[in-house]
């Protein structure tokens, strides 16, 4: 399989480096250099990977023919300025919120750019890898490079997707909603636990097989039909019986409730378990601000 691809190096050797280069390691594809700033992270994922050389980063870039990127979003232009790019080679940056443009010091040594970023969470490199199959990654870049980190994503066993370019930060932000500010929510619930007593813990075991049905239901009837509560129901007196307690609980608590409910609006009329008067209704109850 490894003569299909180009040879691999990749300049940092962090959690998304350890979740990638097992992955690509786990596929065959030809990863043949490792550098980073800490030996004992570029040893450990060196670890991952059979055959693979420990290199600085200059030496990693002139031994392979596809870079990937993968330090800290802030030193990822530093880096591609720091290195002599061979013409011809491909340089990508993994950064869901990077512009490609900040690897401009290796297009104009003669490099092809792109990002290429996957969808997914990296906090356990190990996990991550097992779990990368069927998540997508959104590819910028020009052709053949695009063609090329295409062919990558499937042989991992991920969705390729076309990301426009400049619209790199609006994509990373929608992912947060779907990551990051679970665990918000997860936290702002568990507060509301803890006020009668139970503990974080409590809440969270709680909790988790409910999130786990939801995106269950999302999976199979999709974001409007598989929403539940009572918005989706149009049930207005507990609708108005949480904007009463919430309001006596913690006002930062009830606008954002408030706000995440009146946006959830517009989904139960799609799901088309209430209509207009009750839309209005429940809209009434939320915007008052004397419940």
């Amino acid at each position: 399989m490894s003569s299909n691809f180009p040879d691999i190096a990749f300049i940092g050797a962090g959690r998304l480096a350890s979740g990638l280069g097992t992955a690509f390691a786990r596929r065959g594809l030809p990863v043949v250099a490792v550098s980073s700033r800490s030996p004992t992270s570029a040893q450990k994922l060196a670890g991952r990977i059979p055959g693979v050389k420990v290199l600085d980063s200059q030496s990693a870039a002139d031994a392979a023919e596809l870079v990937f990127i993968t330090v800290p979003d802030d030193a990822i232009a530093d880096v591609a300025s720091s290195i002599r790019w061979k013409p011809g080679i491909s340089v990508v940056h993994c950064s869901g919120a990077t512009q490609v443009s900040a690897l401009a010091a290796a297009q104009s040594q003669g490099a092809a750019i792109g990002g290429f970023h996957p969808m997914h969470a990296f906090t356990d490199p190990d996990a991550a890898a097992a779990s990368l199959p069927g998540c997508t990654i959104t590819i910028e870049a020009p052709q053949p490079l695009r063609e090329t980190l295409e062919h990558i994503a499937a042989v991992l066993g991920c969705r390729p997707l076309q990301l426009p370019p400049g619209m790199r930060a609006r994509y990373h932000a929608s992912g947060n909603y779907a990551a990051a500010f679970v665990n918000v929510m997860l936290r702002e619930a568990s507060q509301m636990w803890q006020s009668f007593g139970a503990s974080e813990q409590d809440a969270v075991q709680a909790l988790l097989p409910l999130l786990k049905g939801i995106v269950a239901s999302i999976e199979t009837q999709g974001l409007a039909d598989g929403m539940p509560g009572p918005v989706s129901r149009g049930d207005t007196g507990t609708v108005r019986a949480h904007v009463t307690d919430l309001a006596q609980f913690d006002s930062d608590a009830l606008a954002l409730y408030r706000e995440l409910a009146l946006r959830a609006i517009p989904l139960a009329l799609e799901r088309g378990s209430i209509d207009e008067a009750r839309a209005d209704e429940l809209r009434k109850v939320l915007l008052n601000k004397k419940p």
